[in-house]
């Protein structure tokens, strides 16, 4: 029986938020189909998202973001760009502070674009997240 869920651990996808210290500081959660990039650049300062997906995102003016929790949230913008391939989506601004709370303090994140969602488990994103808040240039960067 020990063996059997075992074998099921090892099969199963990590799934955690890491922060990566640098420049830029990282943010990443990978999920199998969809995968979450943030990117934190303290000396312009510039912020971004990139959400990656197995299958190519569909044309829409709007791109979305809900957060379900206890500090629930949806905020929305038309700056997102596509990949070449319209697999991975990308949002940049100079301030992230509804997004960083919404991946902070609630359960789930889920990306809206026209008619398709996906949907990202936050609940081992906590600290990572405030890692990546406190991200401070390097010496000598």
């Amino acid at each position: 029986m020990r063996n059997i869920c075992f074998s099921l651990f090892l099969a199963t996808p990590a799934s955690a938020w890491d922060f990566t210290p640098g420049l830029p500081c990282l943010l990443t959660h990978d999920q199998g189909t969809v995968s979450a990039e943030l990117t934190y650049d303290p000396t312009a300062p510039l912020y971004s998202i990139t959400i990656t997906r197995s299958t190519p995102w569909p044309d829409a003016p709007v791109f979305a973001m809900r957060f379900d929790g206890p500090a629930g949230l949806t905020i929305s913008t038309d700056r997102q760009t596509l990949s070449a391939d319209r697999r991975a989506l990308t949002v940049t601004d100079r301030g992230f502070g509804n997004v960083l709370n919404g991946l902070q303090f609630n359960q789930t994140a889920t990306a809206l674009l026209g008619d398709q969602a996906v949907s990202f488990d936050l609940s081992d994103a906590a600290d990572a997240v405030a890692a990546f808040r406190d991200c401070k240039p390097t010496a000598g960067a």
